[in-house]
């Protein structure tokens, strides 16, 4: 089996994400660019259908993690996304794929917003190769569902984490 794998240029593996992944709102004490990374994979299994991807902070102090961007419908023939896609009105993300309301209530990416002082949280970017063409979701359709339908249909996924903390 080949090595599925996932990486960005914007961050090192295991590294410290850039200000430009952190979220922007008040409330959260944070004033980032909200800007989703640039997100590259390869070597799926060879009968992969769709993908979907999942960013997840299992560190965020709510008990049970944090969703801040979920993505399914990604066309099988797609291997990258662009820094951005994860923008609310989706029009950097391939045709078809749906993003998902995130865990701030807002729709598309949601950066990294860990209660300040904190220790550094983990941010799993997690690409799903999955064995069907498509979920059947609809952009009303809870995060929570679309990776219940994502795990179902899974074959394989792979992770690159990135860090982030505010002092």
């Amino acid at each position: 089996m080949a090595d599925f794998r996932l990486w960005s240029d914007d961050f090192p593996s295991n590294g410290f994400m850039p200000k430009a992944q952190e979220f922007d709102d008040r409330a959260f004490g944070v004033d980032g660019d909200n800007v989703s990374p640039a997100l590259q994979w390869d070597e799926p299994p060879a009968d992969t259908q769709s993908f979907a991807l999942t960013v997840y902070d299992p560190d965020a102090p709510t008990g049970s993690g944090f969703w801040h961007w979920v993505v399914v419908n990604i066309p099988a023939d797609v291997r990258s996304l662009a820094r951005n896609a994860g923008k609310a009105d989706g029009s950097l993300l391939p045709q078809g794929a749906v993003q998902l309301r995130n865990d701030y209530g807002t729709v598309g990416f949601g950066g990294a917003a860990p209660p300040r002082g904190d220790k550094p949280h983990r941010y799993i970017f997690r690409v799903h190769a999955l064995k069907a063409a498509q979920l059947p979701v609809t952009p009303e359709t809870t995060n929570a569902v679309a990776r219940f339908m994502t795990h179902l249909n899974e074959l394989d996924s792979t992770t690159y984490v990135g860090l982030y903390e505010l002092k």
